[in-house]
């Protein structure tokens, strides 16, 4: 069964940063588009950064020049390094991937990780 795996939340002061990690396990053939999602209390999970299989990147306004999306295609495993953290940045950290696993791509979607910013 294929998993999504994330790690690395926790809880940084404002100004601070943290690295999340996001495995691929089980079965599968390929991984096609990787990404990263966040969800705060009361609000809709929105899109925070993606990556192709050839390494290209997206990212939403409010967080350019702030985060870093990487994935390393050996491992099946994106990174989202982010630096400078605020508060506004509080919140549950989803990552996200399409993988072949038999015919056509299927999306799949971590467990979530915490991530709370203090100020």
């Amino acid at each position: 069964q294929v998993q999504l795996v994330e790690s690395g939340g926790g809880l940084v002061q404002s100004g601070g940063s943290l690295r999340l990690s996001c495995a691929a396990t089980g079965r599968f053939f390929s991984i096609s588009n990787m990404g990263w999602y966040r969800q705060a209390p009361g609000n809709q999970r929105d899109l925070v950064a993606t990556i192709t299989t050839g390494g290209l990147t997206a990212y939403t306004e409010s967080v350019k020049g702030r985060f870093t999306i990487s994935r390393d295609n050996a491992k099946n495993t994106v990174y989202l390094q982010m630096n400078s953290l605020k508060p506004d940045d509080t919140a549950v950290y989803y990552c996200n991937a399409a993988i072949v696993a038999s015919i056509i791509p299927t999306e799949y979607w971590g467990q979530g990780t915490q991530v709370t910013v203090s100020s």
